[in-house]
């Protein structure tokens, strides 16, 4: 999923070079990233860490997590997270599997396959980097198991519920630093005339539909955007299928200024609708991730993803 949120400190050079200055010149930032090993690295880091945590009193800890966005609990109550969550399960498709993706992805996994600019992740000083998006991890268990079986014309269906974090800060004051997304990935093989396109995105809207309707949203209203004119049949398509279910409305999006590189070919958002107008639930659309880290230009994959945090408020206030 995309954000609209900007990275903290758009002065991050001139920050850099004070900081490269006072510890002892740009060669120091050469030796860090370019010369030593990524296990002598983390050994250097580890001892730094160690040393640094040494002189932390437990008073400090206090002020800090009291300070601190990303360590504050979040205001959404557990229940309210937990029943939203439950009612999204429900709504799965047949055929998807559920996993539990570990809290942590290898070093890149948001940057070298999507484009995620490494600021907006919180690294670790052992070659990983906290989850920003259960998508990426879904993508990359997905691409396993494709590359395991890559001539199969049946897809790999995921999908999960995680606790993400992501450091940059946003424009609205009510967003979190860390929050609990519900993803799904569909990933297959390029079997001719967009079947593949045409299934999955029907699949992943319609779940989008009845997940909402059961979490008490009274209406939805889904935003189709076509970046490639090829897909335009699959976007009509899917709209299609939908317009029989009550309480949904699809239509066109063709200004949509964000995903525009982070997605391909298609992508969408879903907004709940109350009296007091649409709030965004959900973003998903096509990428070529698994193409890439299967290295097969036959491989295809659609993902999307809903802000749980967001719907059990959004929920409670139908109820």
């Amino acid at each position: 999923m995309t954000d609209d949120g900007e990275v903290a400190g758009g002065a991050g050079g001139a920050a850099l070079r004070r900081v490269l200055a006072e510890a002892g010149g740009p060669e120091l930032l050469e030796v860090l990233a370019e010369r030593l090993s990524g296990a002598d690295l983390t050994t250097l880091l580890l001892e730094v860490f160690r040393r640094r945590a040494d002189r932390v009193t437990p008073a400090e800890v206090m002020r800090r997590y009291a300070a601190d966005r990303f360590t504050a609990p979040a205001p959404t109550a557990f229940a309210d997270l937990r029943r939203v969550e439950d009612v999204l399960l429900a709504a799965l498709p047949d055929g998807f599997r559920t996993v539990l993706p570990a809290p942590l992805v290898p070093l890149a996994a948001h940057a070298a396959v999507a484009p995620v600019d490494p600021r907006k992740v919180v690294a670790t000083v052992r070659g990983t980097e906290v989850a920003a998006d259960p998508t990426n991890a879904l993508a990359l268990e997905a691409a396993r198991l494709r590359a395991a079986a890559p001539r199969s014309a049946e897809p790999v269906r995921l999908a999960a519920s995680q606790r993400v974090v992501r450091a940059q800060r946003f424009a609205d004051p009510g967003a979190l630093a860390h929050f609990q997304l519900f993803a799904l990935v569909s990933a297959g093989r390029d079997t001719g005339a967009r079947s593949f396109e045409r299934t999955g995105l029907t699949e992943h809207l319609a779940f989008a539909a009845r997940a909402l309707a059961a979490a008490g949203v009274p209406r939805t209203e889904v935003r189709l955007t076509v970046l490639d004119p090829a897909l335009a049949e699959t976007a009509a398509h899917a709209a299609r299928a939908l317009a029989d279910l009550p309480g949904v409305t699809v239509r066109d999006d063709p200004d949509r200024p964000t995903g525009r590189g982070y997605y391909t070919g298609l992508c969408f958002k879903v907004h709940g609708v109350l009296d007091g107008g649409p709030v965004e639930l959900g973003d998903g659309g096509f990428t070529d991730w698994t193409r890439r880290l299967t290295g097969s230009r036959k491989e295809r994959l659609l993902i999307s993803g809903y802000g749980l945090d967001r719907l059990a408020g959004l929920s409670g206030r139908t109820g």
